[in-house]
């Protein structure tokens, strides 16, 4: 396979989980910012801080305008980061794979594409149909998921596609995770309840998830074993480093390179600190550099996979 293919599927897969990230964040964070009573006043800027390149004055101006904040997130093109940016990079990189993807799986991004490009879109920002209209979004991204695992064939392309996919997956999580412990200033002995874990919980799909499975009202410490740890959930950092060890051992059997060997011991060092990592031994001192460890891991053997399959210079 070219590398310029591999590149254009890795890159399409990464783009549309971004997508559905975003979806998730934001349609999460603004159903719960209506209850006030019971939620408090939430600001857009944990939502803005991850998913815009904004600094803190910027921010400062729009956290609390929710039309604005929506706008920015969803239609803004000056956001490289902005629902529309990434399905119109998505689509572009399909385009360029055309060849190497199903036709379904193309008429689907082409479908949230055009939905995105319709010119009433930023007009129902701002009225009362926004849920209506975030659940349209997320659907069509649901619907891409289920139709690339449908349609695509298990080969090259296909692994390529999963490394982006859970690439992007991983670094989501570990962003996400980071913002919220950080508002409890990570003290993981600080008592607090299940209704200010909503927000992350739900935004990974993972609440439900929660209560059936933790018990007891640590939730400081089972939320973050939960999104780090739980080779159960398809969210966790180790779930998904556990499907890019996979991939990545597909993709390197059939290329043969000098660079695959570096490539290999450059994400066994990440997935080998996490997945021997005793959960018991992170505390309030060491989570913070835990997190900014990981994630400097993975964008480390993100840069070593392009460079030696997508000749990144």
């Amino acid at each position: 396979m070219l590398s310029r293919i591999a590149d254009s599927l890795f890159w399409l897969s990464r783009y549309m989980e971004r997508a559905d990230g975003l979806l998730r964040a934001t349609s999460t964070h603004y159903i719960l910012s209506l209850d006030n009573v019971v939620m408090g006043a939430m600001t857009w800027k944990p939502v803005l801080e991850i998913f815009t390149t904004k600094n803190e004055e910027e921010i400062r101006q729009l956290e609390h305008d929710t039309a604005a904040s929506l706008h920015t997130l969803l239609t803004d093109v000056n956001n490289q980061n902005s629902l529309k940016v990434v399905i119109t990079r998505a689509r572009e990189n399909a385009r360029g794979a055309q060849d190497h993807v199903t036709k379904e799986v193309w008429e689907e991004i082409n479908a949230l594409y055009h939905l995105l490009n319709q010119p009433t879109i930023s007009e129902r920002q701002g009225e009362q149909d926004v849920i209506q209209m975030m659940q349209l979004f997320s659907q069509h991204s649901l619907l891409y998921t289920g139709v690339a695992d449908v349609t695509m064939p298990r080969g090259l392309g296909w692994s390529f596609m999963n490394l982006g996919k859970f690439i992007e997956r991983c670094f989501e999580v570990i962003v996400m995770a980071d913002k919220h412990y950080e508002r409890i200033g990570y003290n993981l002995h600080e008592e607090n309840v299940i209704i200010q874990w909503k927000e992350l919980l739900f935004s990974l799909s993972g609440y439900e998830l929660h209560l059936k499975t933790y018990r007891g009202a640590d939730y400081n410490h089972n939320v973050l074993h939960q999104v780090l740890f739980n080779d159960d959930f398809p969210h966790s950092v180790l779930y998904s480093l556990t499907r890019i060890e996979k991939y990545l051992k597909d993709i390197v059997a059939e290329n043969p390179s000098p660079g695959n060997a570096n490539l290999l011991r450059c994400f066994g060092r990440l997935y080998s600190r996490v997945q021997y990592m005793d959960p018991k031994s992170i505390d309030s001192g060491s989570l913070k550099s835990f997190l900014a460890d990981i994630r400097e891991d993975l964008l480390q053997f993100s840069n070593a996979l392009g460079q030696n399959f997508f000749s990144y210079q």
